[in-house]
């Protein structure tokens, strides 16, 4: 099949389905409630995130008739593309109404109708139902009303919101009245609008009562013209500080290299990926979050957070002008901790109960500088990771190890497993209180990671004797990985128990992260390998496993000791662990390790093809954990589009080969099955790249300047 020539909108119009909802102008205030009650009813009265604090309900729409009864709608049709969902809705007559729903830049949540002349109504009317002890400040406007809510977040920090209920059509009527408590149902029938109506729509505000407690009604009427008519309904939405940036989902595809493959999945889930990353960006000056990023998920994850966030920089280091990129670190920084840590959240209004997440800062601060360098990021990435590292050190390994502590089962974002019970057996019972110690593999090889960057980074700022420092210290870091945390008896990693300094000998996919770095030979890759390859551990049909088969505690079925959990880590196959394996896979090959490249290539086409509803090409996905054996996504947690990995810079770089370096552009794909791959549209460090492979043929240009290789033979393009 050759590569498709669609672009720009119609690419994402492909996306088209009748079975999402999710909506994002990209700021920070989204509409994807995780497990919605209300899509059977117009409007959107299920909940919306201001960044991270939750606001339900929004508002309701009812089509009524002369004498305040409602018209009966039955929803015919549905079909979401990003950026819009619209819904056809029929009357007992078979008469068709399209509301088209949309979230804007500015905090609009959007409901627009196209009313046909033969609808049997008088009036189209917005409505909610509101707090009554969380809001004041009700006032009539003009087009509408307006009220001030004071939302509260899970850690209890609270946020004013300005909200403003409002038509674009003329004569409006506003009224609004209070109510003890009862259903907050989205149903015409139970407001009190209805048992004030006379003749047409009250016009009204009444906001009496002996106090504030139960809830306040509101609602915007207009009547419908004689004519067919195009009438929007909006709920506008403006935080303390509000968002900026918002953008439509095309203009943000736009700043993207565009990918096409023969392989119609993998380019599939490119172009989702792009819809992901827009549904979860948070645009800056936003209190805490000061500098546009990417949130790790919807609901209550839309925050940026330390462990996604070196996902989020190897994705949007593609974008042209990938301020994302770099303020998914800076962000993190500009409110770093006296002692040098780092928080693990940030919420725009407070810092209370952040948490701490370990990350590969090294990693994704070089892979940003790859192909966006820039001085003052670098030079303030280096400050800030500089007391990072230096706290690490004093904190995590105390004894000079050269291994890092884990100190509870939630801050490597990989809880329950057998990890944690080797040093204590009640460690999957406690919370984030910092009880138990285990050198971890995974956050040593980010430690070792992280004073290698610290040590290029140093040398680019002229600190020499500063670099040969963070040098000594990756020696130390190496030298205890490739000694103390290697099992030659298991042929893996495994972490350490600090009492004893003897290996616990737990297999799971973070005894395959030294991948990652340049300590291993080719017999030690070989045997790591074999065991992604042996279907006793870890080559399920969806691999990885986060835990190997022949583990005690594994379950494919999200149960830990049989009861399911959210976030199991003892068998379910993670987005973020297989883009750490292939990640680190795709290094070996380029260090010219080629007996892996067919293992990476298998891996991240099955990885893509994992994400996608029982392999239907329409439903792409990103969901938390999978089951390792059906694919089956976490659905009962209802966390879609989970940006929690990196997969659109896997993509360019293992099926389209584009490995940026700072002094050329290396060109080397691994060997997929495919046959034809391009990119266009590319900019690498100021240079504008093309890629079309047809076959094993390879062109490459760069700033119109063409080279030609050949697959299997790394092409190398200095700047």
């Amino acid at each position: 099949m050759a590569p498709s020539t669609v672009d720009g909108p119609a690419r994402l119009a492909r996306l088209a389905r009748p079975d999402k909802w999710y909506l994002s102008a990209g700021d920070g205030i989204l509409w994807a409630p995780p497990s919605p009650v209300w899509l059977h009813r117009p409007g959107f009265w299920d909940e919306a995130m201001v960044y991270y604090h939750p606001f339900a309900p929004l508002f309701g729409v009812a089509l009524v008739d002369a004498s305040g009864r409602e018209i009966s709608l039955r929803r015919s049709r549905t079909e979401w593309t990003p950026g819009m969902l619209t819904v056809e809705w029929r009357t007992a007559e078979d008469i068709v109404l399209r509301e088209q729903r949309a979230v804007e830049p500015g905090g609009f949540v959007v409901s627009t109708w196209g009313v046909p002349t033969a609808v049997p109504a008088s009036h189209l009317i917005a409505f909610t139902s509101q707090p009554g002890p969380e809001t004041e400040g009700w006032k009539r406007l003009r087009d509408g009303v307006a009220w001030t809510r004071q939302l509260t977040d899970r850690r209890g920090g609270a946020m004013d919101v300005q909200a403003r209920l409002t038509c674009n059509a003329t004569g409006v009527r506003v009224a609004a009245y209070r109510s003890e408590p009862c259903a907050v149902h989205p149903s015409w029938e139970r407001t009190p609008f209805r048992d004030h109506w006379q003749a047409e729509p009250p016009d009204e505000i009444r906001l009496e009562g002996i106090d504030a407690s139960g809830l306040v009604y509101a609602a915007v009427a207009v009547s419908l013209p004689k004519t067919s008519a195009n009438i929007r309904l909006s709920l506008q939405l403006i935080p303390t500080d509000p968002p900026t940036g918002g953008s439509t989902v095309v203009a943000f595809a736009d700043r993207f290299p565009r990918f096409h493959c023969d392989d119609t999945f993998l380019e599939r889930y490119y172009d989702y990926r792009l819809y992901g990353l827009h549904l979860n960006r948070l645009g800056g000056n936003a209190g805490h979050v000061r500098h546009p990023a990417i949130a790790e998920g919807i609901g209550y994850f839309h925050v940026p957070i330390t462990y996604s966030a070196q996902c989020h920089m190897f994705e949007m280091r593609w974008a042209r002008d990938p301020d994302e990129a770099y303020g998914s670190l800076l962000n993190f920084i500009e409110s770093q901790k006296p002692d040098g840590s780092l928080h693990g959240r940030l919420y725009t209004t407070h810092l209370e109960g952040t948490d701490f997440y370990h990350a590969n800062w090294g990693d994704a601060v070089l892979a940003v500088d790859a192909v966006a360098p820039h001085a003052g990021f670098v030079s303030r990435a280096y400050e800030g990771l500089v007391r990072y590292a230096r706290w690490l050190d004093a904190t995590r390994d105390r004894e000079q190890s050269g291994m890092y502590d884990v100190v509870d089962q939630f801050e490597t974002g990989q809880e329950y497993m057998s990890r944690y019970q080797t040093v204590d057996p009640d460690a999957d019972r406690y919370g984030w209180e910092n009880r138990i110690r285990l050198k971890g593999v995974d956050v040593t090889v980010y430690a070792y990671q992280l004073k290698r960057a610290l040590a290029l980074l140093a040398t680019r700022l002229d600190l020499s004797r500063q670099a040969d420092g963070w040098r000594a210290g990756a020696e130390r870091i190496g030298d205890a990985i490739r000694t103390a945390m290697w099992d030659e008896t298991l042929g893996l990693f495994t972490d350490v128990d600090p009492r004893t300094m003897q290996r616990t000998r737990v297999k799971a996919a973070v005894s395959f992260y030294p991948l990652l770095t340049d300590l291993l030979d080719d017999d030690a890759v070989r045997i790591l390998a074999a065991h992604l390859e042996n279907p006793a551990e870890f080559a399920t049909p969806y691999p990885v496993p986060s835990s190997s088969l022949d583990d005690p505690l594994f379950s494919a079925t999200a149960e830990w000791k049989g009861k399911r959990h959210n976030c199991p880590w003892n068998g379910r196959v993670w987005p973020m662990t297989n883009s750490h394996v292939i990640e680190g896979l795709l290094r070996q090959w380029q260090a010219g390790r080629r007996f892996v490249g067919p293992l990476a290539a298998r891996l991240l086409t099955t990885f893509v093809r994992m994400m996608f509803h029982d392999g239907d090409l329409a439903r792409p996905n990103c969901y938390e954990h999978y089951d390792p054996f059906t694919g089956r996504a976490s659905v009962y947690r209802g966390i879609d589009d989970y940006q929690h990995s990196w997969v659109l810079d896997l993509l360019l770089r293992g099926i389209a080969g584009l490995e940026p370096r700072a002094d050329a552009l290396i060109v080397d794909p691994l060997p997929a099955p495919v046959e034809t791959v391009e990119v266009s549209g590319a900019t690498i460090r100021g240079h504008a790249v093309t890629l079309s492979r047809k076959g094993d043929a390879i062109t490459v240009t760069v700033d119109g300047q063409p080279q030609r290789g050949t697959m299997g033979h790394p092409l190398v393009i200095p700047w």
